[in-house]
């Protein structure tokens, strides 16, 4: 583990005083703590992603609504870790300007498309699971492949109107840096009203979700108590789904919880109003930064609960993955 030094400088006078330089924490947490992390995040979430999309094009003959769903969301996952490799970079040789400020528009923007459209499409997996233990005989119109793909394309309409003022913040924001200062969005400044904005984003994008996902898992959990009263017997079978649903709702409010918190004060500490002094914005920027990753961590485990929810998709990418290692085997045996 990197530790971070504290960083002194010397008083003007001749006491040989150090004092701490709040400024610089910031500088250090990206360089030895945001880029080590993001680049963990890459190595490790982007096979296990990348596993799931190739799996489900070349593996799966029969899709259902659930596997759209899933599916829809690992691609959602690889794609933001795409943009990891250069903020990593960026933040490792302590590099504040970029040259080409649409690619700096795109990284942020394909970031918190993933981070909205990552909880919405688990509140539509855990709807498809709690309508497959309602109706198990798929009867229900939103078990359809058909609608879960009409499901998926508003979804991603609903995530992209929520996020497109964010790009109207960053062109303006790099206008006044002359094009070369990329910020986060909690540093951004424009026209619009940035506090009410992340506001309106955390309430829309996150806590209606995961009020959601808290909805279903109750049904789901009700649903079987009913059953299990009806049939005098644990219904172990049934009960995947709701472990599921609660560590979709666990891991949500444990990644997303910080981060949206301290992102609303980080923007707040900067308005006029707050009069905060520099060293307390320094700080609260600081912990803002150590959510980061966390938040975006839920891209790295996300494909262990794909492998846990598909049992007939871990099931045909074993047997594919054994049939290719065995063609392998036979192509290096001798004639």
């Amino acid at each position: 583990m990197v530790t971070l030094y504290w960083h002194y400088q010397e008083l003007p006078d001749d006491s040989n005083t150090m004092t701490f330089n709040c400024t610089e924490i910031n500088d250090l947490l990206e360089k030895y703590y945001l880029a080590p992390s993001y680049a963990i995040e890459f190595c490790i979430g982007f096979l296990g992603n990348l596993l799931v999309v190739l799996g489900y094009i070349f593996c799966l003959p029969e899709w259902q609504s659930c596997n759209i769903y899933i599916f829809s969301l690992a691609l959602s996952d690889l794609i933001f870790l795409c943009t990891l490799p250069r903020l990593t970079y960026l933040y490792a040789n302590g590099q504040k300007t970029q040259t080409t400020p649409f690619v700096c528009v795109m990284n942020r923007y394909i970031l918190h498309v993933n981070l909205y459209s990552s909880i919405l499409f688990m509140v539509l997996l855990s709807m498809d699971r709690f309508l497959l233990i309602r109706h198990p005989t798929r009867t229900n119109v939103l078990l359809r492949p058909r609608t879960a793909m009409i499901m998926t394309g508003l979804s991603w309409l609903a995530v992209n109107v929520q996020v497109a003022p964010m790009i109207s913040l960053m062109v303006q924001d790099l206008h006044h840096g002359n094009w070369t200062l990329c910020k986060d969005f909690a540093s951004l400044k424009g026209d619009i009203d940035t506090f009410g904005y992340s506001l309106g984003l955390t309430l829309t994008g996150y806590i209606l979700p995961l009020l959601g996902l808290c909805g279903f898992s109750y049904q789901i959990a009700h649903m079987l108590r009913v059953q299990e009263r009806a049939l005098q017997r644990k219904t172990s079978s049934f009960k995947r789904p709701l472990k599921l649903v609660v560590s979709f709702t666990a891991m949500f409010l444990v990644l997303y919880t910080p981060y949206h918190v301290l992102r609303n004060v980080r923007i707040a500490v900067q308005q006029p109003w707050a009069e905060m002094q520099l060293c307390t914005q320094m700080y609260v920027e600081g912990v803002y930064i150590i959510t980061r990753p966390v938040a975006f961590f839920h891209s790295v485990i996300n494909p262990v609960f794909y492998f846990l929810m598909g049992d007939k998709f871990r099931m045909l990418l074993y047997a594919k993955l054994r049939k290719l290692f065995r063609k392998k085997e036979l192509q290096r045996e001798p004639a």
